[in-house]
């Protein structure tokens, strides 16, 4: 399939870092700017899949080896909240973590999202290595915000996630 704008290839390969750069810090912001009630659910987006459970992530994907090599840009915007490490373990900040784990979860949905606008001005030959692009730069660090996800959800319903982080109930 032709694209429907047809520009110079070095045009293209200019035109697809620039539009990848942009939309993400853009999706970032919009994400940031969007109040923590709008992530504070597992709405269906971000409920634990069957497939999920059963040690997915730390058996198959062996997600501790290489979660920590991913980039983290929750500190990026003013006021924002890096999802680095877990710095306490009062129930507030368990709870705010859990929150910005969905708050960067979208983002990375609405990474991907904009995958087809590529479509536009790509050659044919092009289209693959932008879909697998979208694929290989966002689902690492969706499956990172899930895993992450869960064993917060787990600790939350632990005694160890008392205010002060101490002992059981």
């Amino acid at each position: 399939m032709l694209p429907i704008v047809e520009l110079p290839l070095w045009s293209v390969a200019i035109l697809n870092v620039a539009a990848w750069g942009s939309w993400s810090a853009l999706a970032g912001y919009i994400a940031h700017r969007r109040p923590v009630a709008s992530f504070a659910r597992d709405t269906w987006l971000y409920q634990l899949r069957a497939v999920e459970r059963g040690g997915l992530y730390e058996q198959r994907l062996a997600i501790k080896r290489w979660k920590d090599r991913l980039p983290e840009a929750g500190g990026l915007f003013t006021g924002g909240f890096s999802k680095r490490s877990v710095r306490t373990k009062d129930r507030e900040t368990l709870e705010r973590f859990v929150v910005e784990t969905r708050r960067a979860e979208w983002t990375h949905w609405a990474i991907m999202a904009a995958t087809p606008l590529f479509l536009v001005w790509n050659p044919w030959w092009v289209e693959p290595f932008m879909i697998v692009y979208a694929l290989a730069a966002n689902l690492p660090c969706l499956l990172v915000q899930r895993y992450n996800r869960t064993r917060l959800q787990r600790l939350l319903a632990t005694a160890g996630a008392r205010p002060g982080g101490r002992g059981s109930r």
